[in-house]
């Protein structure tokens, strides 16, 4: 499998609420991740993001879908990049504040990068969570 294939596989699984269980066969141990976002400020890891995502996706908005727009790999930098679009309305009890019913249509950014041996090394998601936190009825 190329390193492209498996950053896909994490993309899908990721996107699809697995969570670390779904996820940590594509991802080296300990692998950083990054985002300028207030609600990952304090994620560090791949494996928290992971965890973080399937509970937003279940606990918080249930339901959740996506669209790719885009995916592409730069081999030169050992990068997977995924354009998508969060689709989800809050209707569970996660979050700051009881279920709105309001929904968000968010788009983001992966950037992804492989190591050697074709696995996730680290990952920064670029993100305007503002724009999705207000469109849920947060702010």
């Amino acid at each position: 499998m190329s390193a492209f294939d498996t950053a896909a596989k994490f993309f899908e699984a990721c996107e699809t609420a697995k969570g670390w269980a779904g996820c940590k066969d594509y991802v080296v141990d300990g692998a950083l991740f990054s985002a300028q976002s207030e609600p990952l400020v304090d994620v560090k890891t791949v494996e928290a993001y992971c965890e973080w995502m399937a509970d937003f996706a279940t606990s918080t908005t249930p339901g959740a879908t996506y669209d790719l727009h885009a995916s592409s790999y730069d081999e030169a930098n050992d990068v997977a990049m995924f354009f998508a679009t969060y689709n989800a309305k809050h209707t569970g009890e996660g979050g700051p504040v009881p279920p709105t019913q309001k929904e968000t249509h968010s788009h983001y950014v992966y950037a992804i990068t492989m190591n050697s041996d074709g696995k996730v090394d680290s990952m920064v998601k670029i993100w305007n969570a503002p724009w999705a936190m207000k469109e849920l009825g947060w702010m």
